[in-house]
């Protein structure tokens, strides 16, 4: 027995060292600077240990800013995306004979480069001096004087971000949950069928309680994700993000780092933890709310 446990270990060690040495090791130092008071990265000194670094943190402004973008981002884009997901597969699973191509079709953009996207979503919906955009053409139709959804009204710029965001996310979530629709056993429908069950009855009683294992996944794997954006915004903004007013926690952390502010390891420390911190509380009432709901 104890020799079947020494070959487990030997197995396990190549991806217990990878975890060790990227995961475990980096969030450990992340979480020493982020005490470290006054930092020099060239130097490698710091002048004290204490809560100063978290202190300046919450208390600067585009850091609440960037908290703001965020939750308005994972508020509206995890629901969002993992409802219209849900509608779109429940519409393939019914269309038996180009159910293939029409998955290929939605998953496109998922693989498509997210720099590439945004620049043609910042031309749809730029305005310029020579075009207010496609999206002004079509508001234009109804009525709507031109918004300038790039530069314009904090309402709007967050509008196209969340708009992005979902669409850039919708083809993983729809080609998850077409393959688990596929997987539900056709024997519950038919007896549900042979009872006279109304659709609607089916769907909320059999098809929802049987993929929603899946549907925690999703939710789960949205929220991390959502709270993780960065590119999306600097796809649409710019690097600039703090100017634009469009930060999100993961760009205040770069440009902590990386930024024309940047060089203060210790701040971008305390903002990932703080993240880090988010993250594991929304996940686990996340955890909490799926036992009652979620049956496996």
């Amino acid at each position: 027995m104890k020799q079947h446990n020494v070959k487990a270990w030997l197995y396990l060690l190549p991806a217990i060292l990878f975890l060790g040495a990227f995961m475990v090791y980096p969030l450990i130092d992340v979480f020493v600077y982020s005490f470290e008071e006054g930092f020099n990265s060239a130097s490698q000194r710091f002048f004290g240990v204490g809560l100063y670094n978290y202190s300046y943190v919450l208390h600067d402004p585009y850091f609440l800013q960037a908290v703001k973008n965020t939750f308005i981002l994972v508020a509206v884009t995890v629901p969002v995306s993992t409802g219209l997901a849900l509608l779109i597969s429940v519409g393939l699973s019914s269309i038996k004979k180009l159910r293939e191509l029409y998955q290929t079709v939605y998953f496109l953009p998922y693989v498509t480069n997210t720099l590439a996207v945004g620049l043609v979503f910042m031309i749809l919906f730029k305005k310029t001096p020579y075009t207010d955009g496609l999206a002004n053409l079509v508001l234009g139709l109804f009525g709507v004087s031109p918004i300038d959804f790039i530069e314009g009204p904090y309402a709007a710029r967050m509008f196209v971000l969340c708009f992005y965001t979902v669409w850039a996310v919708l083809p993983f979530k729809i080609l998850i949950l077409t393959s688990a629709l596929a997987g539900v056993k056709k024997e519950y429908y038919q007896a549900a069928r042979v009872d006279g069950t109304p659709r609607a009855r089916i769907f909320w009683r059999i098809t929802l309680p049987m993929i929603s294992p899946i549907l925690f996944y999703l939710v789960i794997t949205g929220f991390i994700g959502a709270f993780k954006a960065y590119g999306d915004a600097v796809a649409l903004f710019g690097v600039d993000l703090n100017a634009a007013g469009m930060n999100t926690i993961v760009g205040y952390v770069y440009d902590m780092l990386y930024g024309e502010g940047g060089g203060y390891p210790s701040y971008a420390s305390a903002a990932a933890i703080i993240l880090f911190a988010i993250v594991l509380t929304v996940t686990c009432v996340n955890l909490l709310v799926s036992r009652k709901h979620v049956h496996y």
